[in-house]
């Protein structure tokens, strides 16, 4: 997601005005459709052909023997959690995001709000993240130690990755084509810890479902993704049904971002997801936004198109690419005036 967020920050309250400022959608029906989504297996010497195929087909999937530690993951949350559950008038003065900090409800600057809490940190050692996010921790040492050794790991997890996709497509040269973008020094990469409070006020709302976080895609070149074992995120399917989402604690989940779209020339999808908030439990996720420096070119890249192939989307900034960004709403289809088609 882009994170510029509003200056004005809303308390997230479970009240029945809170809810009717909410979204409300119909309950998601099951359907078999989500076994389908594939799993990863990162030992498997055939890894970069089944990552390929999950890209182009459902630009989702599980990661599993993906070599982050369970330690980090778990310390982590733990410490996440004991500042979201800090009380609301401590976590408010830790400021609005400007645009990293703390938030509520608010997401992005054009109306969107969802049933969540977060925290969003600059993963770029050049830029700070405020310094007041972990001063009302109990422990900030500890809460400043688990994000660092969690980024850490799940960065190295995502060059690789990377890696294994231009594998996949071929052998791309040179093999860091996409991974580079991530281990720059000027990567505009992102961390942000999502928390969805229990939300008991829908037990009284029949046939529907809080909308946590709206329909969307993320606009880097890939999203890595641990939950809890609370379910609520949903994924959109090629022809437009909305499935929902195992959750498995121990395991990782990949997103394509848009870039990732435009640089494979749209044989890779940037998938559309969203998360819904759960009647008694809370969820909370971590997601890594692995993002390219600013005056990184984004475009198909050449090795990927063929002479009978149209390259699909003309050449664009990061920078350029996020300030339109800001302008959208969280489902709009950011990608369509940057296609060669737009404007014909």
């Amino acid at each position: 997601m882009f994170y510029k967020e509003d200056q004005e920050l809303t308390m997230v309250v479970l009240s029945q005005p809170a809810l009717n400022q909410c979204s409300l959608i119909e309950t998601c029906k099951p359907t078999s459709l989500v076994t389908e989504i594939p799993v990863i297996d990162l030992s498997n010497h055939e890894a970069n052909t089944f990552i390929v195929k999950a890209c182009e087909e459902f630009g989702f999937f599980k990661v599993v023997n993906h070599g982050v530690p369970l330690e980090f993951m778990t310390k982590l949350e733990n410490e996440a959690l004991k500042f979201f559950k800090l009380a609301q008038s401590e976590k408010d003065t830790t400021g609005p995001p400007d645009p990293f900090g703390y938030g509520s409800r608010r997401i992005g600057p054009n109306g969107d709000v969802g049933w969540i809490e977060y925290l969003l940190l600059n993963t770029n050692t050049d830029v700070n993240s405020p310094k007041s996010l972990f001063t009302f921790h109990e422990n900030p040492q500890v809460f400043c130690s688990a994000v660092d050794n969690y980024i850490s790991a799940v960065k190295k997890m995502s060059f690789e990755l990377l890696e294994l996709m231009a594998d996949g497509l071929g052998g791309i040269k040179p093999r860091n084509v996409l991974s580079r973008l991530l281990s720059d020094e000027k990567s505009d990469s992102c961390f942000r810890l999502n928390y969805y409070p229990p939300c008991p006020e829908l037990q009284a709302l029949s046939g529907g479902n809080m909308i946590g976080f709206g329909e969307h895609t993320d606009p880097q070149i890939i999203s890595v993704l641990r939950s809890n074992n609370t379910s609520g995120l949903q994924i959109c399917l090629k022809d437009g049904t909305w499935v929902s989402v195992p959750p498995d604690h121990t395991s990782f989940f990949i997103n394509v971002g848009d870039s990732l779209q435009v640089m494979t020339n749209g044989r890779f999808r940037s998938v559309k997801h969203r998360v819904l908030a759960d009647i008694m439990k809370s969820r909370l996720s971590m997601i890594y936004f692995g993002g390219p420096p600013l005056n990184e070119k984004i475009a198909p890249l050449p090795s990927l198109i063929t002479k009978e192939e149209e390259n699909l989307y003309k050449e664009f900034t990061w920078c350029e690419y996020k300030n339109a960004g800001y302008k959208s709403k969280l489902a709009d289809y950011r990608l369509g005036e940057f296609e060669k088609s737009a404007g014909k």
